[in-house]
């Protein structure tokens, strides 16, 4: 099966702990390394530029990206790390994407800053049997000094099989981040509405919200984390058609990326690790209706 991914790979520069690292990074790239990591194949519609020096990298995992170089500079984002809280700025902006149908089992659609204008968005919608939005990258605008802020924002959802939010995204886009605005997104087009606030994890899908929580241990980096997330739960559900084992299986893969304490990357968990997490969270899953 396959996986077609929309977002840009970035340039990260991570400080974390009195360390910096500099790593290659951006939903395109969690995403699709995840995908891999699942045995899916995994293809970027993406673009990076001439100082990008994750190609060869990408390519040895068998991740496709047709179609992405690009002459201006790679998107760049600084990232300050405090836990689980992070403050991220903006250095510099690629092109916008393209989009053209692959005739993938579906899409993650995860901008970084803006790079998917509404018509690709539109024809993602359009052509994908199941699209998950991480809209964060929509809702993004840049501040003094390039510094991220969220704004309030109209994303249309029609069409959009799963959202994948934060409580500030959640904010965002129908001015409430608890279940009533899990049920706003849901009547605004999203079939599956997957809420993430720390280590506590929630799908609503129809009338019943599922919730699950994730060990309380100490948290080193989660950049990336949503997109190993994201990506998981889309695999998983193209290939079980069981939303409440997709949200086991994301919320194993978060955890399992998690444990690895590593930064960036690295942190892109096996699917063993996912797996075990996954069944443990199958027995422990609350849910009610709402």
């Amino acid at each position: 099966m396959d996986l077609d991914v929309c977002g840009h790979c970035t340039i990260d520069t991570i400080s974390v702990g009195g360390s910096q690292y500099r790593q290659i990074g951006g939903p395109a790239c969690y995403c699709g390394c995840a995908a891999r990591s699942l045995k899916f194949g995994a293809r970027l519609h993406t673009r990076f530029g001439p100082d990008f020096p994750g190609k060869g990298y990408l390519d040895g995992l068998g991740i496709r990206h047709e179609g992405a170089q690009s002459g201006s500079p790679t998107t760049r984002f600084r990232i300050d790390v405090r836990g689980a809280e992070r403050d991220l700025y903006l250095e510099s902006r690629c092109e916008p994407i393209a989009y053209a149908d692959s005739g993938s089992d579906g899409v993650v659609a995860s901008p970084a800053f803006d790079e998917i204008p509404p018509e690709t968005f539109s024809e993602i919608r359009r052509g994908s049997r199941f699209t998950l939005l991480d809209p964060q990258g929509f809702l993004r605008r840049a501040g003094p000094g390039g510094r991220v802020l969220l704004e309030k924002t109209d994303v249309d959802l029609s069409g959009v099989s799963a959202i994948k939010v934060g409580p500030g995204e959640m904010d965002a886009m129908v001015g409430s981040s608890d279940v009533g605005g899990m049920r706003l997104l849901q009547k605004r087009g999203a079939s599956y509405v997957l809420r993430t606030d720390g280590t506590r994890i929630s799908l609503l899908d129809g009338d019943r919200l599922y919730s699950l929580e994730l060990p309380n241990r100490e948290i080193r980096d989660t950049t990336g984390v949503g997109g190993i997330f994201s990506a998981t739960f889309a695999c998983t559900m193209l290939k079980e058609r069981d939303a409440i084992w997709a949200l086991c299986f994301a919320g194993g893969s978060a955890q399992a990326a998690l444990e690895t304490a590593e930064v960036g990357l690295q942190k892109v968990p096996r699917r063993g690790a996912t797996s075990t997490n996954a069944s443990y969270f199958y027995n422990t899953l609350d849910f009610r209706q709402v």
